[in-house]
């Protein structure tokens, strides 16, 4: 579970990953030299120069639906449950030439099919993470439809894209309530007993 800086940490560490784990060789094959960034609807909207650059692009935010209402075990069922969410990232690749283009966006996603998990020793601090907290990185099938729409709707062309979902992602109500001390009742049977002497 994290403070309500989880949303741009994900995004942020994911970009942060690959940056870190980008080689300058692939074999025999001298890698591009490529950027990995995490960019807002307003950056993909400005001038996009040609620069050889990977994108993560926050495009849309669910309610995970199997986890609405689930509770960590220590909180109190009066407590408010997290709110569970799942990001929903496109993934596009920008460059002057198609090698340039395709060597960083094949390795990209030969990356996350091999590292799909975030942990929070990979996950930036500011959010707050608990130890135990796991975000899975998911290819999602975006129909081409949705893709085109999503472009159609920023100022510069279309890109080689792919989408992943990261899931899950849990904000912390701002404080937990105190739970009330447990109590424990013993109950027997026995005769019911009769009041002010009735018959």
């Amino acid at each position: 579970m994290a403070n309500i800086q989880a949303i741009h940490s994900v995004g942020a560490s994911l970009a942060t990953f690959l940056r870190n784990t980008y080689p300058a060789v692939v074999g025999d094959q001298p890698m591009p030299q490529c950027d990995f960034a995490l960019v807002s609807s307003g950056e993909l909207a400005g001038t996009i120069d040609e620069a050889t650059r990977i994108t993560l692009y926050l495009y849309r935010v669910t309610a995970n639906e199997h986890n609405r209402q689930q509770r960590p075990g220590l909180m109190s069922p009066q407590q408010q449950a997290p709110l569970g969410l799942d990001l929903h990232f496109l993934l596009s690749a920008w460059a002057g030439t198609a090698q340039d283009e395709l060597l960083p966006f094949a390795w990209a996603l030969r990356q996350l099919y091999l590292h799909p998990i975030l942990d929070a020793s990979s996950l930036s601090p500011e959010a707050g993470w608990s130890t135990e907290e796991v975000i899975q990185i998911i290819p999602s099938e975006l129909p081409v439809e949705d893709m085109m729409r999503i472009w159609d709707a920023l100022t510069p062309p279309y890109r080689l894209s792919v989408s992943y979902v990261a899931r899950l992602v849990r904000l912390d109500p701002d404080a937990f309530d105190d739970a009330g001390p447990v109590v424990a009742t013993r109950f027997g049977w026995g005769t019911a007993q009769k009041v002010g002497g009735a018959p």
